[in-house]
């Protein structure tokens, strides 16, 4: 049984349907309902920053991807309680998504509780594997509204391209490191197979939709306020700083993706036309 923490998302819904499909039993964990959870999938409510709420779900469960999102990516209780219940419970395999900028820029505070969980992985006992991705095809999501009412895309630093990775690619990667051995104590960095600029993604859609979409480049101040609408207050800093002024390890192209799918990785326009109702 493998254990499936944010469920809803855009890297666990197809991380469990990818599960299903390898004919896993799955428990899908968030802390809203999920509405009519497929066949083999049981949901179970709970809080992955309370310890305490994840141990009945994690018992018989061995193996369990962990995915911080929203305010547990700022606080919450230290990171080892959660690895000591999965480890308590007789879960022998963990993989964590991580973020890129854990490697690359170490010290940046947005991302302290990422690292927190990472050390608390490498030191659990399990098996391990971290998934440290680059920025996600799906941030366009942000523009899809501005696009169907005003063929409009508003985004920072338009010419600055970066390796941008399909969230479809991640949840594929962390279906094949959950199932199979040979990827216990290894790091993979996650990236799409192309730097591509805001501003070329905006032509993309265009390409897709057959409608001229308008590219607008926001300052970094009104990028700032438009990201605090949806992003915690401590990751918003160091994002704009990587999207803005990347280093050239965040802009290389990592073949990770195809190491582990023994594929090349989706690039924008793939996620673009799999996306096309949300632009239309």
């Amino acid at each position: 049984m493998i254990v499936v923490t944010g469920a809803t998302g855009n890297v666990g819904r197809p991380l469990i349907e990818a599960l299903t499909e390898a004919g896993e039993q799955v428990v899908a964990v968030s802390r809203r309902p999920l509405p009519s959870p497929a066949e083999g999938v049981r949901h179970a409510q709970a809080d992955l920053g309370n310890a305490r709420s994840m141990r009945p779900v994690l018992e018989g469960a061995d193996a369990f991807f962990i995915l911080l999102a929203g305010e547990l990516l700022g606080h919450g209780e230290a990171a080892t309680e959660l690895l000591t219940a999965a480890k308590d419970a007789g879960v022998e395999r963990v993989v964590l998504l991580s973020s890129q900028i854990n490697a690359t820029r170490p010290g940046v505070a947005s991302h302290g509780r990422l690292r927190e969980f990472e050390e608390a992985v490498r030191g659990s006992g399990l098996d391990f594997t971290i998934l440290r991705a680059g920025g996600f095809a799906s941030n366009a999501f942000a523009w899809a509204e501005s696009v169907r009412a005003d063929r409009t895309v508003f985004a920072p630093f338009g010419d600055v391209a970066l390796p941008v990775v399909d969230p479809a690619d991640i949840a594929a990667a962390a279906a094949v490191v959950l199932r199979e051995d040979g990827h216990a104590g290894r790091t993979y960095e996650l990236t799409g197979p192309e730097a591509i600029t805001p501003r070329r993604q905006a032509e993309v859609i265009t390409e897709a939709i057959g409608e001229e979409v308008t590219f607008v480049e926001l300052t970094r101040e009104a990028a700032h306020a438009h990201m605090a609408q949806f992003m915690p207050e401590e990751v918003i800093p160091g994002t704009l700083d990587i999207l803005g002024e990347p280093l050239p390890a965040e802009q290389r192209v990592s073949p990770d993706v195809e190491k582990i799918l023994s594929r090349p990785a989706t690039p924008f326009s793939g996620w673009v036309a799999r996306s096309l109702p949300a632009f239309k």
